[in-house]
């Protein structure tokens, strides 16, 4: 396998599924088939998801909500998020652990970096919950730091768009795909991978960044066998 250990990052929308919010459980059995698949091979994973199926800060603040408050709320979506993944994958038999960033003990561990390092080297998924644990910060900048934290080869950030295209290509249907991309180049081109706060942490820890559809079959585990599935983006 050409990954060893991954953070995979999944958006809270990509488990809603064909509903207009919450967790639709079939799309939920599809991705952990799909993690199995990869986790049978030995690839170390860690999780981050987001919570945007359930709550978004920025849009309760938009609505006059206070951004703090809204981000504490955005944060326990993901954990019930973490939740709903982690029955998923130890209905496949998985050995999981949730950690969160937010202390919330009689359902997840707290966020030790040891601790989930250990696990990982134990063939455990740990799925990381509510983000950093502070307001302002995306779950695509808890998926680097965390990344970083444990040493993952790769951030694999899974979407609906199968990579980074020079315009939106659900909009724009010339718009032309990257097969790979330096991390300068996406800031010269003013392209949009990641919030600018992880993005600007994955280039200076040089953690290469591969934007690929999580929906496709078979993507992930063509990705951590070395086929060219996505987009990477890399120094």
């Amino acid at each position: 396998m050409k990954y060893k250990r991954i953070l995979l990052k999944l958006s809270g929308e990509a488990l809603m599924g064909d509903r207009q919010y919450g967790i639709d459980p079939k799309r939920l059995a599809e991705y952990a088939d799909e993690i199995k698949e990869i986790h049978d091979k030995g690839v170390e994973i860690a999780i981050v998801i987001g919570g945007g199926n359930i709550f978004r800060g920025v849009a309760g603040a938009s609505n006059g909500m206070d951004r703090v408050q809204g981000d504490y709320m955005g944060m326990l979506a993901t954990v019930i998020n973490g939740m709903a993944l982690q029955g998923a994958l130890e209905d496949k038999g998985m050995l999981t652990r949730l950690q969160t960033a937010l202390k919330i003990e009689a359902i997840a561990e707290p966020y030790i970096k040891r601790r989930a390092v250990r696990h990982l080297e134990k063939g455990r998924i740990v799925i990381f919950g509510a983000g950093t644990g502070n307001p302002y910060f995306t779950t695509d900048t808890a998926a680097v730091l965390r990344g970083i934290e444990v040493h993952a080869d790769v951030i694999l950030k899974g979407t609906r768009v199968d990579g980074v295209y020079d315009a939106d290509p659900e909009k724009n249907p010339n718009a032309v795909k990257f097969e790979s991309i330096t991390f300068d180049d996406v800031l010269k081109k003013g392209l949009n991978v990641m919030d600018t706060t992880a993005f600007t942490l994955s280039q200076e820890n040089e953690l290469p960044i591969v934007v690929f559809d999580m929906n496709k079959k078979g993507n992930l585990l063509k990705i951590c066998e070395g086929e060219n599935i996505g987009t990477v983006v890399k120094i």
